[in-house]
């Protein structure tokens, strides 16, 4: 029987914050930077990721520049006391300058990485996993189809910034109001569509917006991330109705109205490959 290969070991980077920026009401900007940052693995993805690292509550996280090991100080405690994990794409990577920059979405109190984005100060270390990643537009494509709300901000605002000149793309962003729109920078041609829910339940208006769109001849690809339930529905519309090939669809739930990141990280997984059962075989056709 072949053996498992062994897992990789959580490779723990620290970094410094540089300097912070109240973009809109509800989104800030935290750059984090230092020479501990050299050779940080970024730039092949616009949806690259990192795991930042908060102290669970009670506890207190290694204040040193040099990294931890995240294993053995997993090993050596209880669980309740082994660090929080929040994923955050990153906005930005300067490997000149060794700054790496990311957009929180911000509500006041709530949540961990959110108030620590409005509460960073420079100088201050931080913590964190990764990078991760798995998309960039493809060159090759006819056009480009890219939606989410504002947990996709930062993915589809650097992949914007990477298309080719002349690249066609469609970008459909939700947020809550036109205080929370920001100047994207894209090639000449982009269309840029936001979307203000208001009141409404988050998705609805991008879910609308991209079942109304008429979609281009040629082969797209597309980027869709944002809240699952929101996800689900334009995964069900982009494979089944409209015959996405899964390899041109990058699409995933990124959070859950109702979880916490480790309640939807639970869960995360079956809720996928339940998703895909369902939406990969198209229904019988009536008898």
């Amino acid at each position: 029987m072949a053996q498992r290969p062994a897992r990789k070991k959580a490779q723990v980077n620290t970094a410094e914050v540089v300097r912070t920026e109240r973009l809109t009401p509800h989104l800030m900007r935290v750059v984090l930077g230092g020479e501990t940052l050299r050779g940080l693995g970024v730039g092949e993805f616009t949806d690259h990721y990192v795991k930042l690292l908060f102290p669970a509550e009670g506890t207190t996280l290694p204040d040193s520049p040099e990294p931890f090991d995240l294993e053995a100080l997993r090993r050596e405690l209880p669980r309740q006391q082994w660090p929080v994990t929040r994923t955050y794409t990153v906005r930005r990577w300067d490997p000149r300058a060794l700054e790496l920059t990311i957009d929180f979405v911000v509500h006041g109190d709530e949540g961990r990485a959110g108030p620590w984005a409005l509460r960073a100060r420079p100088g201050e270390r931080v913590h964190f996993l990764g990078p991760g990643g798995a998309y960039a537009p493809d060159p090759a494509a006819d056009w480009h189809l890219l939606a989410g709300d504002e947990s996709a901000l930062p993915a589809i605002a650097a992949s914007l910034e990477h298309l080719p000149p002349g690249a066609r793309a469609y970008a459909f962003l939700e947020v809550t109001g036109p205080g929370e729109q920001l100047p994207l920078a894209a090639p000449e041609g982009v269309e840029v569509t936001w979307l203000h829910r208001g009141a409404e339940r988050v998705g609805s208006r991008l879910v609308d917006a991209v079942r109304e769109f008429a979609f281009p001849a040629g082969r797209v690809h597309a980027f869709v991330h944002g809240e699952a339930a929101m996800v689900k529905e334009l995964r069900h519309l982009l494979r089944l109705e409209r015959g996405i090939p899964r390899e041109d669809l990058s699409i995933s739930g990124y959070w859950r109205l109702g979880h916490t990141e480790e309640g939807w990280r639970a869960v995360k997984q079956d809720w996928n490959a339940r998703i895909e059962a369902e939406q990969e075989t198209p229904p019988a056709a009536a008898a």
